[in-house]
């Protein structure tokens, strides 16, 4: 008879659990310290690292010997540390990187907004506004090396859902496309890369398009306009679709019925919209979304949504959820038609 597995006492499952802020940590510090990115091309000491990142050698091996333990690094028998397939996502030139995102999620306001979580749920508020005196989006605006790695952190996400988006969605039929607040343009880049036939349209705040003019739409640029403006008010109109990833997701209803009337308001006669984010399913199994919530209530004043939930901010907006197409990600492209 084949043992079965034990399921390990209920105290060593919320050990385990507890642990992964300090897992997350060290992973986040050996991004920032740029570790992964010198041992690509072969095994170094602590010495041998600590020199070139200015580090203590005795601490600097306490946080690669952390990280080794989980993957992220392998320590030999002669003290030197190689990349495994977890630290090479960690490198600058990776593909895709998580570099950027690691780094973001050990900086102080990051983990700041996680303390708070007891006062967000609370009182309902984000807790950006209750730490800093201003909201998410602002604070970024008047942080520009924040802003930064949010902005690279977010590039580094698109890596992974880029392509899994331009792959499982048909364009036929569009000839036009705005991506709105698509930070450096990765995900539009991708779409008209795969797509000859589309016209490209980039719509971001003025100091985010900045980034966006030699990044990845750089080879693109010739079937590629950039735009900024107030999404809430008004959208550039004549498109024949409007893109959305990870944008309905920070905003409570209000403000997203503002902005997909200005889609509705916009859009070609049978055009599209197309929201990309998670779509929560009910029930007890594990889902990235469902953590992805809190950070949502966290950090801006959004929340992830179930479909019922998409299906009567569409109708409220003068849009009818058509269907939600699962990608390889985990996000899902919810494709709504004018009403």
């Amino acid at each position: 008879m084949t043992p079965q597995p034990q399921t390990p006492p209920a105290h060593v499952g919320i050990l385990q659990l507890m642990n992964g802020v300090l897992v997350a940590g060290a992973v986040s510090c050996l991004a920032q310290l740029g570790i992964p990115d010198l041992v690509e091309a072969a095994p170094q000491s602590a010495e041998e690292l600590a020199k070139q990142v200015g580090a203590d050698p005795h601490a600097l091996y306490r946080l690669m010997r952390a990280t080794a333990s989980v993957g992220v690094l392998s320590e030999g028998p002669d003290g030197k540390f190689s990349q495994t397939p977890m630290s090479a996502v960690l490198r600058s030139n990776a593909t895709p990187s998580l570099r950027a995102f690691a780094i973001m999620t050990g900086r102080e306001w990051h983990g700041r907004g996680w303390s708070h979580l007891e006062q967000c749920v609370r009182t309902g508020n984000p807790a950006m506004q209750q730490i800093y005196g201003a909201p998410m989006f602002e604070y970024l605006k008047q942080h520009p090396e924040e802003a930064q790695i949010f902005n690279d952190a977010m590039s580094d996400l698109s890596t992974i859902d880029s392509p899994a988006v331009a792959e499982a969605y048909n364009f036929e039929g569009i000839h036009s496309i705005v991506d709105i607040a698509g930070g450096h343009g990765l995900l539009l880049a991708t779409i008209l890369g795969k797509n000859p036939h589309l016209q490209g349209t980039l719509y971001e705040m003025p100091h985010v398009l900045e980034g966006a003019r030699s990044g990845p739409l750089k080879p693109v640029m010739d079937r590629c306009t950039l735009a900024s403006g107030d999404m809430f008010c008004s959208v550039p109109a004549g498109a024949d679709a409007y893109l959305m990833k990870h944008i309905i997701h920070d905003w409570p209803d209000d403000r997203c019925v503002q902005l997909l009337q200005a889609c509705r308001k916009g859009v070609n006669p049978g055009g599209k919209l197309l929201v990309v984010d998670c779509v929560i399913q009910p029930g007890n199994d594990f889902s990235t979304g469902k953590f992805l919530d809190l950070q949502m209530m966290i950090f801006p004043s959004g929340c992830e949504r179930t479909e019922k939930q998409f299906r009567d901010l569409f109708a409220a907006s003068g849009w009818r959820l058509n269907r939600i197409i699962p990608t390889a990600a985990p996000d899902s492209i919810v494709e709504g038609v004018p009403a």
